[in-house]
């Protein structure tokens, strides 16, 4: 990597990580939207790993036309079935603030729902911000299913299971 690019990178970095000195999207002082920081953000933070079909096979390969559009495949577990949710729809059925309260509440598993609630309001509003641009597209995820219930669609099961053949031999 020559010099020039390498400072760049980095300096684009410290601009979209906001680190305490720089500047950051939405502060007046920097060339980097809040929806380009909001890409980011989701982008770091695996959101269309789950919110995107095909987010886990095929990565950042995904248009981004599909991102975070749901996935009609549940992760089945003590909790119950949970689905990943059509963040394009949600986030179009809501005003900022209302965003601001709903990433913050606990969810059920497999949602890593503590790294939203750790986001500052600025990167939750680059997210909204984000998300929002993409504008809505695709289905409601499926609904919840309680522990017992009738699931109608694929799912992981998040149970622990041991190899009992594999665990013989390793005793």
């Amino acid at each position: 990597m020559n010099g020039r690019i390498g400072v760049a990178a980095v300096v684009a970095a410290v601009s979209l990580l906001g680190s305490s000195g720089a500047a950051v999207a939405g502060d007046g002082k920097s060339n980097v939207t809040a929806a380009e920081r909001g890409r980011y953000l989701v982008t770091i933070s695996g959101c269309n790993d789950c919110h995107t079909p095909g987010g886990m096979e095929k990565g950042l390969a995904v248009p981004e036309r599909e991102w975070l559009t749901g996935v009609p495949v549940g992760f089945q577990g003590p909790w119950g079935t949970t689905y990943p949710a059509n963040l394009r729809l949600v986030i179009n059925s809501m005003t900022e603030a209302e965003w601001l309260k709903h990433a913050r509440l606990q969810r059920k598993p497999p949602m890593p729902w503590y790294s939203l609630a750790a986001m500052s309001d600025q990167d939750l509003k680059a997210v909204y911000a984000y998300v929002r641009s993409l504008g809505p597209a695709g289905v409601v995820a499926p609904a919840y299913v309680a522990p017992g219930g009738k699931v109608d669609t694929p799912y992981f099961v998040f149970v622990p299971v041991v190899d009992q053949k594999q665990a013989a031999v390793t005793r």
